[in-house]
C-alpha cells in the first residue's frame, strides 16, 4: 500500500478571525503522487498531544518553501531586508519537525523546509544572501519557475548523491535566506559556486533538505523527482 505523505500546510493571513488559509501548491502534490505515495495536507495546529497524533497518522512528512523564518527563533533581530514571516507556522513545522524525528518518520524539507529542518535541530541562517561575505550568485532568479539557474556541487558519500547518482546537479533557486551554521549531527550535501548551502541530511534519522525546488522542475527534468522516490520509499519502510 502507498504510504501516506504529510506535507505541513503553507498559510495565508486575512482580516477576521478564522479567517487562515491553509494550503499547499498543487506541484507538490503531483510531485508526491508521481513518487507512489498519497499526499496528505496537515493544517496548522497548536497543541503538542494534536501535533503528534497528526504525524503518527502519516508514514512520512514534506515541508515545503513559503515565507521567511522568524529570526527570533534563533535568537536575531530582523534584517531590514526580512520578508513576512508567520510565526505560528514557524512553531507548527518546527513542532511537526521534532515530533517526526522522534516518532522516526523520515522528511524531505524544501527550500524554507530545509531552513526549518536546520533551525529545528540547532542551526541558524543567514536572513539574507546580503550577509554573507563575498560575491554571491543569483539565487531568486527572475526566469520561470522549472528554469535550472545554476550549478549545485554534490558532496562525495552523501545520501544525496546516492539519491541523484551525480556530483553535480542544475537547479533552480528562489531564495534570499540560506543556512549559516549547519545543525550539530547535519552534513552538507550540497553548495553552488559561491559556496551558499543547497542541501544538508542527517542520514541515520532519514532527514533530507535541498534548497532548491524540485515539485518545479520534475516534468521537465524527471531527475527531480528522485529526492520524492526517496521520501516516499523511505515512508514505506516506517509505515
Amino acid at each position: 500500500m502507498a504510504p501516506l505523505i504529510g506535507i505541513a500546510a503553507n498559510m495565508e493571513g486575512a482580516e477576521g478571525a478564522g479567517a487562515e488559509r491553509y494550503f499547499a501548491g498543487g506541484r507538490y502534490v503531483d510531485a508526491v503522487v508521481e513518487a507512489g505515495g498519497i499526499p496528505l495536507i496537515l493544517p496548522i495546529i497548536r497543541g503538542r498531544a494534536a501535533i503528534k497524533r497528526q504525524v503518527q497518522a502519516v508514514a512520512g512528512i514534506l515541508l515545503i518553501g513559503g515565507y521567511d523564518v522568524d529570526p527570533l527563533i534563533f535568537g536575531e533581530e530582523p534584517h531590514a531586508d526580512l520578508g513576512p514571516v508567520f510565526p505560528e507556522r514557524d512553531e507548527y513545522e518546527l513542532a511537526v519537525a521534532g515530533e517526526a524525528k522522534g516518532q522516526q518518520k523520515p522528511i524531505l524539507g524544501i527550500c524554507r523546509g530545509l531552513q526549518v529542518i536546520n533551525i529545528a535541530f540547532g542551526g541558524t541562517l543567514y536572513q539574507d544572501l546580503s550577509q554573507i561575505p563575498g560575491p554571491v550568485l543569483q539565487h531568486r532568479q527572475p526566469s520561470r519557475g522549472h528554469v535550472a539557474g545554476h550549478t549545485a556541487e554534490v558532496v562525495a558519500g552523501t545520501m544525496l548523491e546516492r539519491i541523484f547518482a551525480a556530483r553535480e546537479l542544475r537547479t533552480n533557486s528562489h531564495h534570499h535566506q540560506a543556512v549559516k551554521a549547519v545543525a550539530p549531527d547535519f552534513a552538507v550535501n550540497a553548495r553552488t559556486r559561491d559556496g551558499v548551502v543547497e542541501g544538508i541530511e542527517n542520514e541515520p534519522e532519514n532527514i533530507l533538505g535541498v534548497q532548491w525546488h524540485p515539485e518545479m522542475m520534475f516534468r521537465h527534468f524527471p531527475e527531480m523527482l528522485s529526492v520524492f522516490r526517496w521520501l516516499v520509499e523511505a515512508a514505506g519502510r516506517k509505515k
